[in-house]
């Protein structure tokens, strides 16, 4: 009888110790997940089979019993330590899952069974650190080449609109001129851009008109700018020859001369006052899906035009080919007038393709990011164009490496011979030495630009931040 009240005693302790384990794991699954109930359960059952043998009677005089008993406590405490600790779980984001309801006040035996509760989840789950990876450092090569994708790449869109627009403009004025001076041999009005040519950069914002002036070689003759009174040799004069036996009248442009020399300035101011009032703009711009005006209190040859996708500005010059020079009707600012300057545009285009095809050069590229970068700074955009070419030109007679993983050296070598040739005041032309690209600068400019491409050799990012 006192065997079976003890067993009895027993049960019901069993059934008040599994109802707080059924509790505590049902819990348990909601709170830790699947597998941290499971790592629970394990280690609970572990403990209740300690606490079973510890209340249990023992068999005193049985060793092979205390033998077992000990055997089966070590298998416990070893299936304890063996139990891997359950994986740390990031922060609830549901508030919403269940928890254990504090209106549910548990029994004095259930709470002593929680007792084993914090060797498992007493403390919060962490949240995972995750480190930040440090910044990647670019080299100038990359910055470079990300610089030119991200901001000096002309949009499709452009590229292709620009030039279409150009055209038909071109046509409407050739069709024009034809039409009111026929008398004058004007020659196929063609485009002229870096943007054609390759060697654009930023947007597709600037054209140039070129309308080709042709004179017969045997009533014309080229005199140097050296030996006039600007002594400058990039300026010429186109001479009117034998009047005395072909007398004024014998060619049709003998009415813009002033003196005996044909005038840059009168043939400007005649095509200006029929930019301005005699062609019809709005028609053709209609025409064209645009909106194109004449500048009237510019000095140049100007039209600005505004399309839905692009605005461009397009600069028409008249120019004349005789002896091997390409002279443009653009007279220094002054007094000076009727003189034509030397173009060299086409010729350094050649001559860089023409080194690029010859070595897989990189010219062309870097040519198209110093363009980019000095026509949007401040201080540097009168560098952009002609002076950058040059530059690149000398440099390609001592530097013979050009290829595409050098650009970030090549680049960086541009900048430090700008920085000496601004030193000395003097760029010498590549096609013509005695012609100095800086001549038209102020002290002041050179000062600047020195100072700051200066500052660039060390640190060539200065040239690359949003202006």
């Amino acid at each position: 009888m006192a065997d079976f009240t003890r067993q009895r005693g027993k049960r019901q302790e069993d059934s008040g110790l599994g109802s707080v384990l059924d509790l505590l794991l049902a819990n348990a699954r909601l709170v830790l997940g699947v597998s941290g109930a499971a790592v629970l359960a394990i280690a609970t059952l572990a403990v209740k089979r300690l606490i079973d043998r510890a209340t249990s009677p023992r068999d005193e005089g049985d060793p092979k019993a205390e033998q077992k008993t000990l055997e089966e406590s070590w298998q416990d405490l070893a299936l304890i330590k063996a139990t891997p600790k359950p994986p740390k779980k990031q922060r609830r984001e549901d508030l919403s899952e269940p928890l254990l309801s504090p209106a549910h006040p548990l029994a004095p035996g259930e709470a002593r069974g929680m007792c084993w509760l914090p060797l498992v989840c007493s403390a919060p789950p962490e949240t995972p650190r995750v480190e930040a990876s440090p910044p990647r450092c670019l080299t100038l090569q990359e910055k470079l080449l990300l610089h030119y994708s991200s901001r000096l790449a002309v949009p499709e869109a452009q590229a292709s609109l620009a030039p279409q627009l150009a055209r038909s403009i071109c046509a409407q004025l050739q069709n024009f001129l034809r039409s009111k001076c026929p008398e004058l041999p004007f020659g196929s009005l063609f485009l002229s851009s870096p943007l054609l040519d390759g060697l654009g950069a930023l947007v597709a914002d600037h054209i140039h008109l070129m309308l080709p002036v042709v004179l017969d070689t045997t009533l014309w003759s080229l005199i140097p700018g050296e030996d006039t009174v600007v002594r400058n040799p990039q300026y010429w004069l186109i001479k009117r020859t034998d009047l005395e036996y072909f007398p004024r009248g014998r060619s049709p442009w003998d009415r813009f001369m002033v003196g005996r020399y044909l005038s840059s300035n009168m043939l400007n101011e005649t095509l200006h006052k029929m930019l301005v009032a005699s062609i019809n703009w709005p028609a053709i711009g209609s025409l064209l899906g645009s909106v194109i005006h004449p500048l009237v209190a510019s000095q140049e040859l100007k039209l600005e035009v505004k399309h839905d996708q692009v605005e461009l500005s397009i600069t028409l010059f008249p120019v004349v080919e005789m002896e091997d020079k390409v002279l443009l009707a653009a007279p220094p600012e002054g007094l000076v007038e009727n003189l034509w300057l030397e173009s060299f545009y086409r010729a350094e285009v050649s001559k860089v393709k023409e080194l690029d095809a010859s070595d897989s050069g990189a010219r062309q590229h870097c040519l198209r990011i110093l363009n980019g970068v000095c026509k949007s700074h401040p201080t540097l955009h009168k560098l952009s164009g002609s002076p950058l070419t040059h530059v690149i030109l000398h440099l390609s007679a001592t530097s013979s490496d050009w290829a595409e993983e050098s650009l970030a050296d090549r680049f960086q070598q541009v900048l430090e011979e700008l920085v000496g040739y601004l030193e000395k005041g003097v760029l010498p032309s590549y096609f013509n030495h005695k012609i100095n690209l800086f001549c038209e600068l102020l002290e002041e400019e050179i000062d600047e630009m020195g100072f700051m491409l200066y500052r660039a050799i060390s640190e060539p990012e200065l040239l690359l931040k949003e202006k």
